[in-house]
């Protein structure tokens, strides 16, 4: 069974996370470290992917810095998508020479973790044909976007827990409408508890993936990189 080591890392800024993820990547295509999974939340900020279209960012930039929220161009797939607060976001860093190397499956196996998070708490998560993520009552409540270099994952999915969803207007979230989004705490009508959500979402990883996983034993929130690279190794 394949060891991966789970990294809890609170609410950090898109730059030291995506500085994290390439190094600890480069790490795991050396072979000098087991799998990982990030767990985090982002400040506000929009990241567009290799498919993105400007059009789908619907305000200007002076309003998007007038607000605090930067626009990156990075390169997993997908479209326009939006982090902030209350979304619970997942960067895999998996071998996936160890999976097969089969890209179509670790997708479906992405949205396969969510469904079945979701569905501890009563909700039915859903495919939908042809459109990455996971859907509830035709509105996305996770969306998905990858990076794979040297078969090793990077970026990975951004589930909507207790997410301002005010926040999806400055944008057309992957191509749809604002509105087609929604997230568990509009769907359950009350707040979620994200340690709790976190510790079933981890389950759920450890077993369609069928790793052995490993918890640092703190949350680590000020992002030291040396100290959280030295966590993994």
């Amino acid at each position: 069974m394949v060891k991966c080591r789970v990294l809890d890392l609170g609410l950090v800024s898109y730059e030291k996370a995506y500085d994290l993820q390439r190094k600890l990547h480069k790490f795991r295509r050396e072979g000098r470290i087991d799998d990982v999974l990030i767990l985090l939340e982002h400040e506000p900020v929009v990241t567009m992917g290799r498919g993105g279209k400007r059009d789908n960012i619907l305000v200007s930039d002076e309003l998007l810095q007038s607000k605090g929220i930067r626009v990156f161009e990075i390169d997993r797939g997908g479209d326009v998508t939006l982090h902030c607060p209350g979304q619970l976001v997942g960067y895999p860093i998996l071998d996936l020479k160890i999976y097969g190397k089969n890209i179509h499956r670790y997708l479906r196996n992405l949205e396969e973790v969510i469904i079945r998070s979701l569905k501890v708490y009563g909700i039915n998560g859903q495919r939908i044909e042809n459109h990455t993520g996971v859907w509830v009552g035709g509105r996305k409540v996770a969306s998905i976007g990858i990076g794979i270099k040297g078969w090793v994952t990077f970026h990975g999915f951004a589930l909507n827990i207790n997410s301002d969803l005010s926040y999806f207007s400055l944008i057309r979230p992957c191509g749809f409408e604002s509105r087609m989004v929604t997230s568990m705490s509009e769907i359950l009508g009350r707040s979620v508890e994200p340690k709790d959500f976190r510790r079933q979402l981890i389950e759920q990883f450890r077993e369609v993936f069928n790793l052995q996983m490993e918890e640092h034993g703190k949350q680590v929130s000020t992002l030291d990189s040396k100290e959280i690279v030295s966590c993994s190794l």
